[in-house]
């Protein structure tokens, strides 16, 4: 069966966002480790670039290596949908959970605009890739029961205030660390794993 899987990116104090959304914070390091982390990404995980950048990175024909649809929330749809890219992940199944949002701007982007947690589960009996949950904090406390892994990208920063990496109801859930990698910028990405 699929798996629903939290891979993001988040600071020391477990914020994955500013108060108003902001990402650019995080420290990437000098070129050198720039390029570093950067070919790792994009070689382990290169469906997780967005189609407008994939060209850029050398991605415009890169197969999707772990996940074939996207769960987000509508704070992280809604920067690129600023900006006009009306479907960021064009190489992936699209979802956007938002009850504000209305009609989807955009045919390859499917927008749900409730129960978040029957979507995952549907999503989780097809077959098929995982699925990637690309956040934000409250679809991941929404979808909580269904995240059997996560993969988390801790970058060295205090963000001080912002979106917490899950925003839900206080329910304590073990994970196993089954790996971990170090860069030199300073990045730790962890490989987590749900306890039965």
């Amino acid at each position: 069966m699929r798996e629903l899987v939290y891979y993001v990116g988040v600071s020391i104090d477990g914020r994955i966002a500013g108060p108003g959304g902001e990402y650019d914070f995080y420290p990437q390091g000098d070129e050198a480790q720039v390029a570093a982390y950067m070919a790792w990404m994009n070689e382990s995980y290169p469906e997780t670039v967005p189609t407008m950048m994939r060209a850029a990175f050398g991605l415009e024909n890169a197969p999707n290596r772990r996940f074939d649809t996207v769960v987000m929330g509508l704070g992280t749809y809604r920067p690129g949908l600023d900006q006009g890219f009306t479907s960021p992940y064009a190489h992936l199944r699209q979802y956007v959970v938002s009850s504000t949002l209305g009609p989807s701007p955009d045919p390859a982007v499917t927008v749900v605009g409730g129960d978040p947690l029957g979507l995952v589960r549907s999503l989780k009996q097809e077959e098929g890739k995982d699925i990637w949950l690309c956040g934000g904090g409250k679809l991941a406390g929404a979808v909580w029961p269904e995240v059997g892994r996560m993969v988390i990208k801790s970058y060295p920063v205090v963000a001080g205030a912002g979106i917490p990496v899950v925003d839900g109801k206080f329910d304590p859930t073990p994970f196993a660390v089954t790996d971990r990698k170090a860069f030199d910028n300073g990045v730790v990405v962890t490989w987590f794993e749900r306890r039965s």
